[in-house]
């Protein structure tokens, strides 16, 4: 499963969020969206669990919402935001 690291610190507010690589020295600026998956990744939810919770909040297609997602943790991944690896296998 995927987690976001120790050095990694984060602020949310209703308009999206801002993410600090503290080791790397890096700040990185997410919509709403990006903020709302990176703390549903926070508290243990799993990507499926991912998609289904955005797709409720925001009214889209599950379908659409899984591409999405899987693109945003993949560039999370490349910038070392988030490590482990996706439960369902896929990258």
């Amino acid at each position: 499963m995927l987690r976001v690291p120790d050095n990694i610190r984060s602020a949310h507010t209703p308009d999206g969020g801002t993410v600090l690589d503290v080791g790397r020295g890096r700040m990185f600026n997410l919509n709403l969206v990006g903020s709302r998956i990176l703390e549903l990744l926070k508290i243990g939810y799993a990507e499926a669990q991912i998609v289904t919770q955005i797709s409720r909040e925001f009214g889209a297609s599950p379908e659409i919402v899984l591409l999405d997602v899987r693109e945003f943790l993949a560039s999370m991944e490349r910038n070392h935001l988030v490590e482990g690896s996706r439960s369902d296998g896929n990258r």
